[in-house]
């Protein structure tokens, strides 16, 4: 993949698709950033897998967490872009990715983004919904990433724990 995955605008990061390699036990997280995996427990059930990925794909997953998210943006296929709003009252950001790739096999769906110039942060995030044999149903978000802008250098810390609470509201909204 190429550092700007087929279009204009660079990714912020050179390892595109490393979290998905790591995902796939393939390769380790690279170096350099901080790492998050958050794994839950979706239910089980052919049900439960079909809603999970269809929130994911949809971005019903980002709204669920309480990321804004316009109505016309396209299924997250390989090279869509999306542009993230959060924040709290008027102090509002935005952030924008692009899809990497995606998973699309019978028992296990997701897709990776990476980051844009602009974004908080540089790095990307696999968010993956898997199917056990025994019909039990996981969800997971793994990321790398490293502060990209003034505030989210200056959150330090907070800042990671920010991620992880959101990887949380993600995989929470898959059954919402």
């Amino acid at each position: 993949m190429s550092a700007s995955g087929g279009s204009g605008r660079e990714f912020t990061y050179p390892e595109v698709g490393a979290s998905l390699r790591a995902f796939r036990g393939e390769a380790p997280l690279p170096s350099g950033y901080r790492h998050l995996r958050v794994e839950s427990e979706l239910g089980s059930g052919d049900t439960v897998f079909e809603v999970a990925a269809a929130r994911l794909f949809s971005w019903d997953m980002h709204r669920g967490a309480g990321m804004r998210i316009s109505a016309g943006t396209p299924l997250a296929v390989p090279g869509v872009e999306v542009d993230l709003g959060f924040g709290l009252g008027p102090v509002r950001a935005s952030a924008r990715c692009r899809v990497i790739e995606i998973v699309d096999t019978a028992d296990v769906r997701g897709f990776t983004y990476g980051t844009l110039p602009g974004h908080p942060a540089s790095g990307e995030e696999t968010f993956v919904v898997e199917r056990a044999a025994d019909g039990r149903v996981r969800g997971t978000v793994l990321a790398f990433s490293r502060p990209a802008r003034w505030y989210t250098k200056l959150a330090g810390p907070v800042g990671h724990l920010l991620q992880q609470q959101i990887a949380r509201r993600y995989l929470a909204a898959l059954t919402a």
